[in-house]
């Protein structure tokens, strides 16, 4: 263990940490298997256990990567439609459809709940970002949104590294690990929250009907003629 806790302290030590924690957080923004939590929550634990890497600059790298990661997956979902999205092939499983799905039908009505949820959800992030794109949001509420999200989550993942580290007494090896489990099992936590929460809404009576703004065209439709029916018998008897 000691000699373990000797290589973390080593590797911890080199500048290359900063440039792993930027480039691992940016990619996973559109490939939710790399584990951009479990790298972040280990240089923290590994900063308080062993003093390296620094981590407000842990915590920097990791903001910028995801903000950068976010508004990349955005621009991506910018120039490909939404029908063309639900049918690229990395996107075809039932966990990342269902996310789609979700995002598509309440990204316009709750935009800045879903933006800042899906953070913290690998999968999730990746779709409400696309969906997002696709569906126009404009780029610079979107930027201020993904700020807010990529700041907030990066905070709670250096938090939990931090946490791990002083509960176990400087060990950096059990830190990581401890740290690791403790941010997946919150990640499937706030997963399974979304997905319950999602349910509940769409079970609501209403929750699928159409919107009202086709009534009212409707009605405007039907209302027309009457109008011009009045307006036409005014002007013959003026005359």
């Amino acid at each position: 263990m000691e000699a373990l806790n000797e290589f973390i302290a080593h590797a911890a030590a080199s500048p290359w940490v900063y440039l792993v924690v930027f480039a691992v957080v940016l990619v996973d923004a559109f490939f939710p298997p790399v584990p951009s939590e479990s790298v972040v929550i280990a240089a923290a634990a590994a900063a308080v256990a062993v003093g390296a890497p620094n981590l407000p600059l842990v915590l920097a790298c990791a903001a910028a990567g995801a903000i950068a990661g976010d508004n990349l997956t955005f621009a991506v979902g910018r120039l490909v439609p939404i029908g063309r999205i639900e049918r690229l092939r990395p996107l075809r499983g039932p966990r990342t459809s269902a996310a789609l799905a979700r995002a598509r039908r309440g990204l316009h009505q709750r935009t800045g709940v879903l933006l800042l949820s899906a953070r913290y959800v690998p999968v999730g992030r990746v779709a409400v970002n696309l969906m997002a794109g696709a569906s126009r949001i404009a780029p610079a509420r979107f930027l201020l949104l993904s700020s807010v999200a990529g700041v907030s989550w990066a905070l709670y993942s250096v938090t939990v590294g931090v946490v791990a580290a002083h509960w176990l007494g400087g060990n950096a090896f059990l830190a990581m690990v401890v740290g690791i489990v403790l941010g997946v099992t919150v990640g499937i936590g706030i997963d399974a929250g979304l997905r319950a929460h999602a349910k509940r809404r769409e079970a609501r009576p209403g929750a699928g009907s159409p919107c009202p703004v086709a009534p009212a065209r409707e009605t405007a439709r039907r209302t027309a003629p009457t109008v011009l029916t009045v307006a036409q018998d005014r002007q013959e008897a003026r005359g």
